[in-house]
């Protein structure tokens, strides 16, 4: 079996490329991958897509890597909440696009491509002005949506544990976009506060295999990104 393990998180973003499709983890800070994105702003590179459940909060992880101007669209479900100052001013400017999803289309959107699958129909925003251009099919007499599968380059994961091989136990809710994203990104790359030998792991309690899994770092004193914003941090 291969070691997926690699040094630091400088070392597992080097060959992220400009123009790249990223996603990264979230639903809460349990699941943002903050030593990974800060990694990347410090890598340099720029023109990214990023596929998102939000768009950060202050100035801090994926935030901060929209304040370096590195991102030219964002697709995700909640471009603005109390602490994402960043994005807003972004997106009035022009600088970065907004491709708008509903929550559980885009979990559904980042399963399908994992899956192989390039489109389904949903109900969900039908009669809305996300439904506008979109293809639509009437089944038992109720209009259905057409949304195309999402996969990346790269996807930035928070695990709470991870051997070796790239097999991945989470945190709570960093579970909700963390397992499906692994499995739509060309590479996966993954921070765990331990990273454990094969064989450290209860099989019955891994969430992600590490067939999805290209890459593990340990970071073993992650940040909280909630701290960081609530002292008023900017990185870098």
């Amino acid at each position: 079996m291969i070691d997926k393990r690699v040094s630091s998180a400088a070392d597992a973003v080097a060959d992220v490329f400009d123009g790249a499709t990223i996603m990264i983890g979230g639903f809460g800070e349990a699941g943002s991958p903050v030593e990974l994105i800060h990694a990347l702003i410090d890598q340099g590179a720029s023109g990214l897509t990023v596929i998102s459940n939000n768009t950060g909060s202050g100035e801090v992880g994926l935030a901060a890597l929209l304040k370096a101007r590195r991102v030219t669209k964002v697709v995700c479900s909640f471009p603005r909440t109390a602490n994402s100052t960043v994005f807003p001013e972004l997106y009035r400017e022009g600088f970065t696009e907004l491709e708008l999803v509903p929550q559980g289309t885009l979990a559904e959107r980042i399963r399908a491509g994992g899956a192989g699958v390039p489109a389904f129909y949903t109900p969900t925003a039908v009669g809305t002005p996300l439904a506008e251009g979109k293809e639509s099919r009437e089944f038992d007499g109720r209009e259905y949506l057409l949304e195309h599968g999402l996969t990346a380059d790269f996807a930035l994961i928070k695990g709470r544990v991870a051997d070796a091989h790239g097999n991945v136990i989470y945190n709570k809710t960093a579970r909700n976009f963390g397992p499906p994203m692994a499995m739509a990104a060309r590479v996966a790359i993954v921070q765990a506060e331990r990273v454990v030998d094969p064989g450290g792991l209860d099989p019955e309690s891994v969430v992600t295999p590490g067939i999805f899994v290209e890459r593990v770092v340990e970071i073993a004193t992650p940040v909280h990104e909630s701290e960081l914003v609530a002292a008023g941090v900017s990185y870098p």
